[in-house]
């Protein structure tokens, strides 16, 4: 995959029927902060990270790099997509050499099932596949992650393998975008 730092960062903001995709304001950092200290959204991320130690570490401006999008609703963060180069020394990949784009994302709880994730991540996946046509996006959740299994099966990924890290079986899917 080329890095995504070798296309325009960041695209024009993406409209969907009800988000906007678009690069980080500093507005936003409360709603950061608020997603890595959540213990529900991070039930299968680690944990929640101590909300002091957030509000010392963030920058103003947090998440503000290639390959994040944050995902706004009637004007307020509600989360973030993520298409980042999967770490080739990892288990988990399709191609040897590995390195893949792999798609993350993280809500807020009050934004839970509605259907915007489904709907943020589309929309950066089509994205992707205008940006890097024919390239394969990998996913990697725990098997225990209901939510996010039926979100994978969503997306179209598709179960290359399972294996065992961080103590979690994960599973391992790929979707090839295309226009």
């Amino acid at each position: 995959m080329a890095e995504l730092g070798s296309v325009t960062w960041p695209p024009v903001p993406i409209r969907t029927e009800r988000l906007v995709l678009r690069e980080s304001e500093s507005g936003d950092r409360a709603a950061f902060v608020e997603l890595f200290a959540s213990a529900e959204v991070r039930t299968y991320l680690g944990g929640p990270r101590p909300r002091d130690e957030l509000e010392r570490a963030l920058p103003e401006l947090p998440g503000r790099r290639p390959g994040l999008f944050v995902i706004e609703l009637d004007g307020a963060m509600i989360g973030t997509v993520t298409l980042d180069r999967r770490d080739a020394e990892r288990p988990g990949r399709v191609r040897p050499e590995g390195g893949e784009a792999e798609l993350g994302y993280m809500f807020l709880p009050e934004a839970w099932g509605r259907g915007y994730a489904a709907e943020a991540c589309s929309a950066a996946l089509g994205w992707f596949a205008d940006a890097f046509p024919g390239e394969p996006v990998v996913l990697c959740t725990q098997t225990a992650n209901d939510r996010s299994m039926r979100l994978a099966a969503k997306l179209g990924f598709t179960e290359v393998r399972r294996f065992e890290e961080w103590g979690a079986e994960q599973w391992f899917g790929v979707c090839v975008t295309s226009r």
